[in-house]
């Protein structure tokens, strides 16, 4: 754990005033670090107050910095704004980042969905991108996907109480408005992955529905704020651990428990083709099988899905 993130435990904990000598002694620094410590901390936001008889942290922030995530400060890389967080995480990935290396950012300029759709990222949302380095063939990566949006999931409905579901390929929703989409990207060399990265955007704080009505956000449906750092933290140490099962075997059996798009009339949009018909599966590949007018099957690996 960095000094960073000690003090800040320290100070969470005490909630009062702690001098700096105690922090120095507890941290093994000198006070001269400290006060470094802590002046790099105000900058960045934090309500420290700098008293004579030492620090106190006066309230708190929900910030994404790598210090807020102790665990895994050295992969986290955090930026005020972007245009993407996919195109910092591909040039991270091209450049040898480790596994589960994460960018995280509070605003992107130029956010985007599946087939060049814009994806608004005003403050108050969580847009991040994590660079994976699975050891599995590129036949089984779309199961990534499938993995990531069946997290958030669960997680919205373990820890919030919110009935969300997953819709083809990889939306979550609630009700039958979109509060989290995802975009994957992957480079393989012959039957290797080199890597896949899975940027996720989350409706946390946000108000999305101005511009986009069939989007809602955690606040909106809970009638308060939801720290993201909380809610990021989880969704990272569930989906790694949801990652550690060998080829996710199980992934695809559980992702159909929380899905509304099967049994369902459905559009499927790709760059090339548009198709109807009923969703009638999804593969041990994430791929769906759609029904069509004429009663013959067609498996879809890519595209938008819309509900009909």
């Amino acid at each position: 754990m960095g000094s960073k993130a000690e003090i800040l435990k320290i100070l969470r904990a005490e909630k009062g005033v702690v001098s700096g000598a105690s922090l120095s002694e507890l941290l093994g620094i000198s006070r001269v670090s400290i006060w470094k410590h802590i002046h790099q901390l105000q900058q960045h936001g934090y309500d420290i107050r700098a008293t004579a008889r030492g620090y106190q942290l006066d309230g708190d922030t929900d910030a994404l910095h790598p210090w807020e995530f102790p665990e895994r400060e050295g992969h986290i890389h955090c930026f005020e704004q972007v245009n993407s967080t996919m195109d910092i995480a591909r040039e991270l990935a091209r450049k040898g980042c480790p596994h589960f290396a994460v960018i995280i950012a509070d605003r992107q300029r130029k956010g985007r969905g599946r087939l060049k759709r814009i994806w608004l990222s005003d403050s108050g949302g969580l847009y991040f991108t994590v660079v994976l380095r699975p050891l599995i063939p590129p036949v089984f990566s779309p199961r990534i996907n499938l993995c990531a949006s069946l997290t958030l999931a669960k997680i919205l409905e373990s820890a919030f109480a919110v009935p969300a579901a997953v819709k083809w390929p990889n939306d979550v929703l609630v009700g039958d408005k979109k509060i989290s989409g995802m975009l994957s990207e992957m480079e393989a060399e012959a039957d290797r992955v080199a890597y896949v990265n899975v940027g996720m955007g989350i409706n946390v704080n946000n108000d999305p529905s101005p511009l986009e009505p069939g989007a809602v956000s955690l606040k909106e449906i809970l009638g308060h704020e939801v720290s993201r750092k909380n809610l990021l933290a989880r969704f990272l140490d569930a989906f790694e651990d949801g990652l550690a099962e060998p080829g996710f075997e199980n992934v695809v059996a559980e992702w159909k428990q929380y899905t509304i798009t099967l049994k369902r009339y459905v559009k499927i949009v790709t760059l090339h083709d548009e198709l109807e018909g009923e969703a009638v599966d999804v593969d041990q590949n994430g791929s769906l099988i759609l029904r069509l007018s004429d009663g013959s099957l067609k498996t879809v690996s890519y595209g938008d899905c819309f509900h009909l």
